[in-house]
């Protein structure tokens, strides 16, 4: 009998500056996506908390940086097997604006194992997680339409949710 797949909810920040994108590399602790990808800072919600609170909580433990403000500019569902776990992970998505500062990870033994500014014009599919590769495809169209995504290395296309509209 298969496994049922764990659910998993997260919230990622897309932030920039110029023309870079801030992006953490993910360790061999990561519970989703590959270790040594790309990823943007973010993760896991936890039980009770609120989606923005958990992406301050996020952006801090991988960034060291404060999270100033976030508008929730998509989201997208994703299928990946792990570590012999099956995974369904939605993947909230906040266009964020941080406080300036240092970057350093402040979480020890977490599933994020650098944090650096990259330049976007250099960033290649090859190297960036799945939420990565969808959270600049939403930079491109800020309102959440960003077309069908191809799929990725880390399981089936990821599928379109619709986008909450105030």
């Amino acid at each position: 009998m298969e496994t049922p797949a764990r659910p998993r909810v997260s919230a990622y920040a897309i932030a920039t500056t110029a023309d870079q994108l801030l992006l953490t590399r993910l360790s061999d602790a990561s519970p989703v996506f590959a270790p040594g990808l790309w990823h943007l800072p973010g993760g896991g919600i936890d039980p009770g908390e609120q989606p923005r609170q958990a992406l301050a909580r996020e952006v801090y433990e991988e960034t060291g940086l404060e999270l100033l403000d976030a508008h929730l500019v998509g989201a997208r569902s994703y299928a990946a097997h792990r570590l012999g776990v099956h995974w369904h992970l939605v993947g909230l998505f906040y266009v964020a604006t941080l406080a300036p500062g240092p970057l350093r990870v402040t979480e020890q033994d977490g599933s994020t194992g650098a944090v650096r500014w990259l330049p976007r014009s250099g960033l290649t599919p090859a190297t960036l997680s799945p939420a990565a590769r969808d959270g600049l495809a939403l930079l491109a169209a800020p309102d959440g339409s960003a077309g069908p995504l191809a799929p990725t290395p880390d399981g089936p296309a990821a599928r379109d949710t619709p986008t909450p509209r105030s």
